[in-house]
This record gives C-alpha cells, structure tokens and sequence, in this order.
C-alpha cells in the first residue's frame, strides 16, 4: 500500500469529485478543503459560521479552483429537516456525492468521570458521534450514486492510547472509529464503497490549543502539512483500502 504520508497526488488527482467537508472553516478542515480544490475537487463547505466559510471560499476561487458551496449547519441544533434539506439541496446541485470526510468535532470537558458535567457530555457524545452518524445515514443515496465514494472518519491518538481524564471526547473517538468499521463491514459487499479514519496527530488547531494550553506550539505541525493523507484516502489511488485507520504524521 502507499504510505499515505509521503502521497504525492496528480494535479487532478480528484477532478471533478464532489466532496462533502464538515468543520471547514478552520484547522484540518479548511487546509484540506483547500487542498482538494487544488486538485480539482468541487468542495461544499460545511460549518457553523458563514464569515469563516466564506473566507475559505474566497481563499479557493481566488486561487482559480471549482467554486465552492458554503453548507451552513450547526450539529448541535441541528434537527431531521434540516438535514433532509441539506440532502436535497446536494442532489439538486450535484445529483452525487463522491466524499464525505467528517472532520467537525469537539473536545468537550476534561475532567474525571465523577466530576463531568452531563450536560456537556451528552453535547460532545451529540456532535461527535450523533451527527456522524445521521449525516452518513442521509447521504449514503447520494454516495451510492458515485462510481466511487468514500466515507472518512476522523479517529485520535487517544483511541489507540486511552488515557485518564479525557472524558467524553475519548469515548466519542473510539465509537466514532466503531462506527466507521461497522459501516465497513455492512458496505464490504459494495467494492467501490470505502470507509476509513484518519488520526491527524498533534497538529496546530484551536481544539490542540484547548487541550493542550501550556505546550510549545512552535513544535506542532501546521495543518497544511498533514493533508496528503487526507487526499490520498479521499482519491481514487487509495482504492482497496477499507476499514483501516491511518496515522497522517
């Protein structure tokens, strides 16, 4: 298999794939929405805050790239409608969707199991690990539309290395990277159905900032650097793969 971290994609390595980017306003998500409009990608945008969405947007044209769509949509508030009509609208642009990385997260409340506020683990549990799955559950008829779809998780360090204190974003993690192996054990008998994780690593993101306040944030990758991962598994070269997560650093 190719080392995802040293993928060195064509220039149209994802021309003319529609993908579904959520969290793209910032950090991951936007270097790699920008990254795959780089390489030919028609990029939706998906975030909380229309001004940061537009940035990226503006960042993507200017750099003469498909034209974006900015997909607004708050996960925590969000309701059944509003994804239904979400759905409809990308049937009615595109009538497919080739990718569909789910990058939004959050980090929720650090504290002992005893102390944790419920409240603020049943929002992290909600946006983590709900909204992933009914964002997948509404477009997997628009994926199975593509001769080609991919669906990519994001995982985290502390799947593979739990640690104390972590609360509700560590167990998010380990049933959202549950959740991708059981969809691709359920869409193993559709070959051209990929689902995988990506664990990004420690790299320079305000959700890195919140966890890890008094670290050296100079030694911290930037997020433009990791993103090759990213367009390999989202790109036809990753063909085959399936049910894996992999590390971007």
């Amino acid at each position: 298999m190719t080392d995802p971290r040293t993928y060195q994609p064509s220039k149209d390595a994802l021309k003319d794939r529609v993908i579904l980017i959520t969290g793209a306003s910032d950090g991951i998500g936007k270097a790699v929405a920008i990254a795959a409009a780089d390489h030919g990608a028609q990029v939706v945008l998906h975030g909380r805050s229309v001004r940061k969405l537009e940035a990226v947007y503006d960042t993507i044209v200017n750099a003469g790239n498909p034209r974006p769509s900015i997909l607004p949509l708050d996960f925590e508030k969000a309701g059944p409608d509003e994804y239904d009509k979400l759905v409809a609208a990308l049937d009615q642009e595109f009538g497919r969707l080739d990718g569909l990385l789910h990058n939004a997260s959050m980090l929720g409340e650090r504290a002992p199991i005893e102390h944790h506020d419920v409240a603020k683990w049943m929002r992290t549990m909600h946006v983590n690990v709900n909204a992933p799955f009914i964002l997948t559950r509404s477009c997997l008829p628009l994926l199975k539309k593509s001769p080609d779809p991919v669906i990519l998780f994001t995982s985290s360090g502390v799947v593979a290395n739990p640690r104390a204190f972590w609360g509700s974003y560590l167990v998010s993690k380990w049933a959202s990277d549950g959740l991708m192996h059981l969809l691709a054990q359920e869409l193993e008998k559709q070959p051209a159905m990929r689902v995988n994780s990506i664990n990004p690593g420690a790299v320079k993101t305000n959700m890195r900032l919140q966890a890890y306040p008094a670290e050296d944030r100079s030694k911290l990758r930037e997020a433009h650097t990791i993103v090759a991962p990213y367009l390999y598994l989202l790109g036809p070269d990753s063909r085959g793969v399936q049910g894996q997560t992999i590390d971007a650093q």
